[in-house]
C-alpha cells in the first residue's frame, strides 16, 4: 500500500451509486464499503462524500420525474436523504464501523464559526473511528441541485479535503478517468493518466453529465481537483466500477488520471493564513514571547502578551508583534 496517504476523501456520484438501479445499488455500495474497511484497518482514515439523496427519494415516492425542477428535487432530498443514511449504516454495521452524517452548505466554509464546528466535529469523527459520510444540504441549500457550483458534489468533496487537510481525493464516477474526448462519442479517445497543468485544452477535454442522474460531468471534476490541488492534496479520478478500485490506486496502479498537488499543504496553509489575516485586529508581545514562538517553536504565554489592539473573534488570524 502507498504509505504517502493517511487520510483520504472519497467521492462517490449519483451515477455510480445508482448504476443499473432506478435507485441506489446495493451491489456497488457494499464494493465500496468493503474497500473502506480494509483501507481503515490499515490505518488509513476515510471520508466519504456521498451523492444518491435525490435519486433516493426520487425511488421511494415511485417517481420517474428526472426534470430539473428545484422544488422537486429538494423533496426528493428531503425524503432520500435518510434513505440513503440508514442503508449506508446498515452496510457499514455489517464490518463493525459506525457512520455519521454530515450536511453541509457552501455558507458553511464562509462562516468562520460553522467552518470550525464542522472540522472539528470530522476531524474529532475520524478520531473515534466513525465514518463521516457526507452530502450536500439539498433541502436548504440548492447550488448543486440548479448545478451552479458544486457540480455533483465534486466541488464539495475538494473543499472538504481542502479543511480536513486529505492527503488524496479520489472522485469515483463511472467513467475511468479524464480522456483526450468524449470516449461515448469518440471510440479513438485516449485516457489522460496525468495531470500537471490546468490549461484550456485540458477544460476542453471535459464533457457534461452522460448521465441524467449526475449533476455534474467532467468539467466539475477538473474544477475540483484545481481546488484541491491548489490546496495541497493529490487528486485522482477513477471508475468505482473497476473490481477493487480503491485498494488497486492505492497500490499506485495506473488505471485513472491524476493530479499532482501543486503546492505542499504547509505553504497552501501560509497562503491561506495571509489571504484571511484580519486588519480589525492585532496582540503585541515581549521580546521573551517573541523568542519562544519564533526560536523555541513553544506556545505563546499570557504573561508575554504586553497588548491587545482592537477586536477579533474566534477562527480569526491575528498578526502578532513584538517591540520592533
Amino acid at each position: 500500500m502507498n504509505k504517502k496517504y493517511k487520510r483520504i476523501v472519497v467521492k462517490v456520484g449519483s451515477t455510480l451509486i445508482t448504476h443499473n438501479s432506478d435507485g441506489l445499488s446495493t451491489k456497488v455500495m457494499t464494493q465500496l464499503i468493503q474497500q473502506i474497511d480494509h483501507l481503515i484497518s490499515i490505518h488509513i482514515e476515510v471520508i466519504l462524500v456521498s451523492s444518491g439523496a435525490v435519486a433516493a427519494g426520487r425511488q421511494v415516492l415511485n417517481s420517474t420525474d428526472e426534470s430539473t425542477n428545484v422544488k422537486l428535487k429538494q423533496v426528493f432530498a428531503a425524503v432520500g436523504q435518510s434513505v440513503l443514511m440508514n442503508k449506508y449504516s446498515k452496510l457499514f454495521e455489517h464490518y463493525g464501523l459506525k457512520v455519521a452524517q454530515t450536511l453541509l452548505t457552501r455558507a458553511d466554509f464562509t462562516n468562520k464559526v460553522s467552518y470550525l464546528n464542522f472540522k472539528n466535529t470530522l476531524l474529532n469523527l475520524l478520531l473515534l473511528g466513525v465514518v463521516p459520510i457526507v452530502n450536500e444540504n439539498d433541502v436548504v441549500a440548492i447550488d448543486e441541485l440548479v448545478g451552479i457550483h458544486f457540480g455533483d458534489n465534486d466541488t464539495l468533496s475538494a473543499m472538504v479535503s481542502k479543511v480536513i487537510d486529505a492527503d488524496l481525493l479520489i472522485l469515483l464516477g463511472k467513467v475511468d478517468g479524464l480522456y483526450t474526448s468524449d470516449p461515448n462519442i469518440n471510440p479513438t479517445a485516449k485516457l489522460v493518466h496525468k495531470v500537471e497543468h490546468f490549461s484550456n485544452d485540458v477544460f476542453n477535454m471535459g464533457s457534461g453529465s452522460i448521465d441524467s442522474k449526475g449533476q455534474g460531468g467532467m468539467v466539475t471534476k477538473i474544477e475540483a481537483a484545481k481546488v484541491a490541488t491548489d490546496s495541497g492534496v493529490d487528486v485522482i479520478i477513477a471508475s468505482g466500477l473497476e473490481k477493487n478500485i480503491l485498494l488497486r490506486l492505492m497500490d499506485s496502479e495506473d488505471i485513472r488520471t491524476c493530479f499532482p498537488a501543486s503546492i505542499t499543504k504547509i505553504d497552501s496553509k501560509k497562503k491561506w493564513m495571509l489571504s484571511e489575516m484580519t486588519d480589525s485586529g492585532s496582540i503585541k508581545i515581549s521580546d521573551k514571547g517573541s523568542k519562544s514562538i519564533v526560536e523555541k517553536f513553544e506556545d505563546l504565554l499570557s504573561a508575554e502578551i504586553t497588548q491587545v489592539i482592537g477586536t477579533f473573534n474566534r477562527g480569526d488570524i491575528v498578526p502578532i508583534a513584538n517591540s520592533d
